[in-house]
């Protein structure tokens, strides 16, 4: 931009010198064309530029002096004239007014270029063909115009008069321009084109109207069928200000500023659009310093696919910089959108125009994310549809080109508060933070469940509800270095609630660590270790889980509305590994082992032992005196747990109750949702002796099976196994009356077992107790 500036600038005061010599040698020559050689020659020896003058001359006397150039050519020392032109014009006029010169004075009284045209190229080290132009000019920056112009005869230090040049040009206007810009570094070429200027009472004193429209475009490569096509960028430019000069202090500035932009790139069908708007814009070009006061930026954008109508934005701010130091400085910024959008704050930068850092402090009102997710592509299907409505935040900020940081961040969102520090690249491959938190309920955030059954709280239907999609970006994983930890004090997810939680992960080239998770959780302890691989074709997940002393009760009933018909305390502990990035394959490929335990356990409001001690003693023609407490207490509970392919099976679940001895096995399909389980229940010796066990009976199972479906209903789950205890009794007879009655057993114990099916209301137990006592007899 400062040398696009000294360009202009210094073809205005090349086109001045031009204009004032000519009025003065064609008023001094009658025939204009004696006056193209001493031009081109006055040029080169000014600039070093090859002047040629294909058209005629003309001038005029009255009402205005005036001179009148057509097709005018310049090339640069090292071009050819079979070269483009480094600069051209179709036509220029300059003219002076009559009255003026009868003080003295030379007023010009208007300048007109029609077609120019300006050819600027940047090479492939960098090198403007411009910049030796430019020292040439600063070199003869202290020669007068009378002097230069003079004619031969007078000699070289010859005095024109006693003229002098008034600079106030009453018009100055250009019309259809055409400057290019090819940067063979970038291999990118800009355009502006056409580019027409119009100026009033243009002076080095005070503000004049300047007002500049052009189109400015851009293609991405030189070669040539790429320029053959249409741009990747057009901008319609127009600028409408009050420009002074100041001349004598290097000081450019413009009053009340208004610049907007309609910006098309060739894929888009809407433009994009900004505007400018300044109180003032000053440019020192001595200190090398720009300054702003009370800009306001504003925009309407558009997104064809996102967004339905125009985004309106409006950015407030002053700026003051200085090139020189490389510093900036951005004030009292402050953006404001749609949805409540409202952002302050301030940025000091440095190193601006090498590698630019910048610290400052950022604050955003509270404002609804949700619409603002919507316009970047983000689809949200939150359980809760007011996720996320109710969002703020205040933070330092630094960073540079490559990272952003807010280092002391304080963050709300809907009901849950955070400080800490977060960091990231802004390509997305680092991502660190360091959080504290309140609460946080993740429910509200995840996705809804797809179908209607699912909205049940059952823990299980929760746990492996089915939806689509990806679960986690896997090819931004597999880029990611990350560096996190969160602490929460109050954490719920999936109906579940940790208390002081704490999550701790580390990654580095796709490879990431969950290093420790730590939570209350009931009144017991969670903890857990893992690892994500997203190297891969397949995320493959690792997870080492342990359980200790939570309290069952409080558990289930999170997730029903019941009271909990168990106690104890669960403890689990194992390792589980999976791959995948859905839910539906994330299950398919579960394995692992884990251990359960249940201790001080308890079924609440029954007492299985005290109900079997009572059938055995009528069994045996006793009663029972003793005092029974209300639940049925545990012993023993522990079973392992195989899981493959998103089957678990234990083949050595083992309940042990007073009087009571339970051996099981079982699987549960976690694809199918479909289970199958036996157990045996086994009557044992007491330390009461009304419940004295025949031996015989400590020899027979009470088998069970448990078999169906999650959904259906709980009261068919499960039932008494009849055949496998008739079979366990067969052969528990058997082996002691030997072979010959067997078939006379199965006889008798069919039919007694037939009316035990027919029966279930009153009479069942005094048939099945004299059912036993035959066949024991």
């Amino acid at each position: 931009m400062k040398q696009l500036l000294r360009i202009l600038l210094a073809a205005v005061g090349i086109l001045a010198i031009v204009a004032v010599a000519a009025v003065v040698y064609v008023t001094t020559f009658l025939d204009p064309e004696d006056f193209k050689p001493r031009l081109t020659a006055v040029i080169e020896e000014q600039t070093g530029l090859n002047l040629a003058l294909e058209g005629p001359i003309a001038w005029s006397f009255y009402p205005r002096i005036g001179v009148s150039v057509a097709q005018a050519k310049a090339w640069l020392p090292e071009q050819s004239q079979d070269d483009t032109s480094f600069a051209s014009v179709q036509h220029a006029e300059v003219s002076v007014a009559f009255a003026p010169l009868l003080r003295g004075e030379i007023a010009v009284d208007g300048l007109t270029l029609d077609g120019m045209r300006l050819n600027l190229v940047k090479n492939e080290e960098g090198v403007g063909n411009w910049e030796p132009l430019l020292e040439r000019l600063a070199e003869k920056s202290n020669e007068t115009a009378e002097t230069v112009l003079a004619p031969a005869s007078a000699g070289p230090h010859a005095d024109a008069g006693s003229l002098s040049v008034v600079l106030n040009i009453a018009s100055v206007e250009v019309k259809g321009a055409d400057i290019r810009f090819r940067d063979e570094q970038s291999q990118t070429l800009w355009r502006a084109q056409p580019l027409n200027i119009s100026g009033t009472n243009v002076n080095p004193v005070r503000s004049f109207p300047l007002k500049v429209v052009s189109t400015l475009t851009k293609h991405n490569r030189l070669d040539a069928e790429a320029l053959e096509r249409a741009p990747e960028l057009t901008s319609d430019v127009n600028l409408e200000t009050r420009l002074r000069l100041g001349l004598e202090d290097e000081q450019v500035t413009f009053e009340n500023t208004q610049l907007t932009t309609r910006t098309r790139r060739a894929e888009d069908s809407d433009p994009q659009q900004l505007s400018l708007k300044a109180a003032e814009i000053v440019i020192r070009m001595g200190e090398q310093q720009l300054s702003v006061r009370e800009g306001v930026l504003d925009a309407g954008l558009r997104h064809p696919d996102n967004w339905q109508g125009s985004l309106a934005l409006a950015l407030t701010f002053g700026l003051e910089s200085d090139w020189a130091s490389e510093t900036a400085q951005l004030k009292d910024a402050q953006l404001t959108g749609p949805d409540g959008l409202r952002v302050s704050g301030h940025l000091n930068i440095e190193q601006l125009l090498t590698a630019p850092e910048y610290r400052g402090q950022i604050t955003a009102a509270p404002f609804t994310l949700r619409p603002w997710l919507s316009r970047a592509g983000i689809t949200l299907n939150t359980a809760n549809e007011s996720a996320l409505r109710d969002v703020a935040m205040t933070s330092p900020i630094e960073g540079d080109m490559v990272r952003i940081a807010l280092p002391r961040l304080s963050l709300v969102v809907d009901d849950s508060t955070f400080t800490g520090e977060l960091s990231t690249a802004l390509d997305g491959t680092q991502l660190a933070f360091n959080l504290e938190g309140d609460q946080l309920n993740l429910d509200y955030y995840l996705p809804r469940p797809e179908a209607a059954q699912q909205a049940s709280r059952g823990l299980l239907r929760q746990a492996f509800a089915q939806t689509d999609g990806a679960l986690l970006p896997q090819e931004w994983l597999s880029t990611l270095t990350l560096e996190g930890d969160v602490s929460i004090n109050q954490l719920v997810l999936a109906g579940l609630t940790f208390d002081k939680a704490r999550l701790s992960l580390r990654g580095e080239s796709g490879n990431h660590l969950l290093s420790a998770f730590e939570s209350r959780f009931y009144d017991g302890e969670l903890t857990a270790t893992g690892s994500l691989d997203a190297r891969g074709g397949a995320l493959e997940w690792q997870l080492s889980p342990i359980i200790s002393n939570v309290q069952v009760a409080p558990l289930i009933e999170s997730f029903s509305e019941e009271d909990a018909p168990l106690r104890g305390r669960f403890n689990l502990e194992g390792s589980l590994t999976t791959e995948g990035n859905s839910r539906g394959v994330l299950t398919s490929n579960l394995n692992g082992e884990l251990n359960a335990r249940l201790t001080e356990g308890a079924i609440l409001q029954t007492n299985i032992s005290q109900e079997m001690c009572e059938l055995v003693a009528q069994l045996e023609g006793q009663g029972t005196v003793r005092e029974w407490h209300p639940d049925t207490r545990f012993e023993r509970f522990d079973a392992t747990i195989q899981l493959r392919n998103g089957v678990a099976s234990s083949e050595d679940l083992s309940i042990t109750l007073p009087g009571i001895d339970v051996k099981g096995d079982g699987e549960f399909n976690l694809n199918t949702m479909n289970f199958i389980t036996r157990a045996n229940a086994r009557l044992v010796d007491t330390a009461d002796a009304a419940c004295q066990v025949n031996p015989r009976l400590e020899q027979l199972p009470l088998p069970v099976r448990c078999e169906g479906h999650i959904g259906d209903d709980k009261a068919q789950w499960c039932g008494f196994d009849r055949t496998a205890f008739q079979v366990a009794v067969v052969d528990l007879l058997c082996s002691e009356a030997g072979s010959r009655v067997e078939e006379e057993l199965e006889e008798r114990l069919g039919e007694s077992l037939d009316r035990i099916d027919e029966r279930l209301g009153e009479g069942v137990g005094q048939e099945l107790r004299e059912g036993i006592r035959r066949l024991f007899n």
